[in-house]
């Protein structure tokens, strides 16, 4: 009976205070928290390795970011990519230096999601997944485009 006392308390504080979190779950987390925005370079770089696309792509917009604590932190961020102006022959040393693509044929956007295992304590990072599709470019296109998906 104190058993069910405690965890009635215990959902009643967490109820109160909005669900935020589930120990062990996936929490939402600040979009511009800047593991987060790691998270979201890792992606672009990730994708720009995987692509046969002449320019490179960056982040544009991290729409939604959630990290859960598993041996280490987990982040599942979903985020726009944009293509740019560089070039991947031309070897960018940092792609926020990369401008857009303006509105026009070389336009193109792609919506990812991916997760990212940090484990800091050992200065280790992994992409679990990384998927996307086309979510606008010159010719409008809308099939998904899967860059990677490894468990």
């Amino acid at each position: 009976m104190a058993a069910l006392l405690i965890i009635a308390v215990f959902l009643g504080v967490h109820a109160a205070c909005g669900w935020r979190c589930i120990p062990g779950g996936p929490c939402d987390v600040s979009i511009d928290d800047s593991s987060v925005q790691q998270a979201a370079l890792s992606a672009a770089v990730s994708f720009n390795n995987q692509s046969n696309d002449s320019f490179l792509f960056r982040p544009e917009h991290v729409i939604k970011a959630q990290k859960q604590v598993v041996k280490g932190i987990r982040f599942l961020v979903d985020l726009n990519l944009c293509r740019t102006m560089c070039r991947k022959r031309d070897k960018a040393k940092n792609l926020s230096d990369c401008g857009l693509q303006p509105p026009g044929p070389l336009h193109q956007v792609f919506r990812c999601h991916v997760e990212v295992w940090d484990v800091p304590w050992s200065h280790h990072s992994i992409i679990q997944r990384l998927s996307c599709k086309t979510l606008s470019s010159a010719a409008q296109r809308s099939e998904s485009q899967p860059v990677r998906d490894s468990d």
